[in-house]
């Protein structure tokens, strides 16, 4: 094949946008597909060999032994397949995606990550046909790529799914809130027009957008040494207890420098003087980093937008909106979220009349 692990793909993208546009504001019609909310994979099958890419190219093969199992038994020839690899949880007509679980799975250990792949399995959500054979399909339009995918997957079973497709925009604005409690991300819509773009914003995406009040705990230096590089916030919990949620980054130079400036007052201080330090929990993914954080005196408010939570934290970094002098830290608890209906995520991988 044209591609492989040797010369990877990156994979086509989407810009946001506030709501899910009509299918003829875009020349050749719009579909639209649920978001979900994953590690982006491209899949390699030469025939024998199974490999899957990461969405910046990292391999992620050797964390997902039986997704690994299940393409080279299922598949009938070579193909590149784009998608996501999730992990579902929870009580039958309960389930939903899982982010923490999901996390976990990337691992240095095999006999963690043999241990998991029973525990924690993962499923292959499927939204895209990339190569057949020894054929690249990437000038083919998405209307074509997505019939050669049903024929592909059609019949395909778990943990191999066939993501939903509809041209139906109502049907698709009623994904964007039911599937929320299912924990998908929103919906994407596609040019049923467009060749496949590698690391082009070619699609549109969709995804909830809210605001809360939080309280603004502390800050990180910037990796340069100068200025505040993210604001990490809490929200008070029934019990009273301050809870760190997650933070906000992406300053300007000279806002970074500005920030640092203005929350001097609230640094506190230990006997010697000294800026009290704080530490954020670590994970895998920040193991390598300095997770130490300029502690303040949690009385500022701030505005911030989001999308979603996961358990007690922001799902993604959040949006710095503005300072909320008018708020009282005590008043910024997590009873304010908005928390989507639940659904169940088997009626969202499994299509009508199935």
């Amino acid at each position: 094949m044209e591609f492989g692990p040797d010369n990877p793909l990156s994979p086509m993208l989407a810009k946001s946008i506030d709501t899910v546009p009509e299918p003829d504001s875009v020349a050749g019609g719009l579909v639209y597909e649920p978001k979900w909310d994953g590690f982006r994979a491209i899949v390699y099958f030469d025939g024998h060999t199974v490999d899957i890419g990461s969405r910046g190219s990292k391999p992620f093969t050797r964390y997902f032994p039986e997704l690994r199992e299940a393409f080279a038994e299922r598949l009938d020839g070579p193909c590149v397949l784009d998608g996501e690899i999730v992990v579902r949880t929870g009580p039958r007509g309960a389930e939903r995606l899982d982010w923490d679980a999901l996390s976990q799975r990337i691992h240095p250990a095999a006999s963690r990550i043999a241990m998991l792949s029973t525990q924690t399995p993962a499923s292959f959500v499927a939204f895209d046909l990339l190569a057949r054979g020894e054929e690249s399909l990437l000038d083919q339009p998405f209307e074509r790529r997505r019939a050669g995918l049903e024929r592909l997957l059609g019949e395909t079973t778990a943990p191999i799914h066939l993501t939903r497709l509809t041209a139906d925009v109502g049907l698709a604005r009623r994904w964007l809130v039911e599937f929320e409690g299912a924990g998908l991300d929103g919906v994407v819509s596609k040019p049923l027009a467009a060749p496949y773009s590698p690391g082009k914003r070619v699609m549109l995406k969709t995804k909830h957008a809210r605001t809360a009040d939080v309280v603004l705990l502390g800050y990180r230096v910037h990796k340069s040494g100068r200025g505040v590089g993210s604001l990490l916030f809490g929200l008070y919990d029934r019990d009273g207890e301050l809870t760190s949620v997650g933070g906000a980054s992406a300053f300007s130079d000279a806002r970074r420098l500005e920030l640092e400036g203005e929350l001097a007052p609230l640094v506190l201080l230990d006997d010697s003087g000294d800026a009290l330090q704080g530490h954020s929990d670590r994970s895998r993914f920040s193991a390598n980093r300095d997770t130490s954080f300029v502690r303040l005196d949690p009385i500022r408010v701030a505005e911030v937008r989001y999308d979603q939570m996961e358990g007690s934290r922001f799902r993604h970094s959040v949006q710095f909106f503005r300072w909320r002098p008018d708020r009282e830290a005590s008043s910024c608890t997590f009873e304010q979220l908005d928390r989507p209906a639940a659904y169940d995520l088997g009626e969202v991988l499994t299509s009508p009349g199935d």
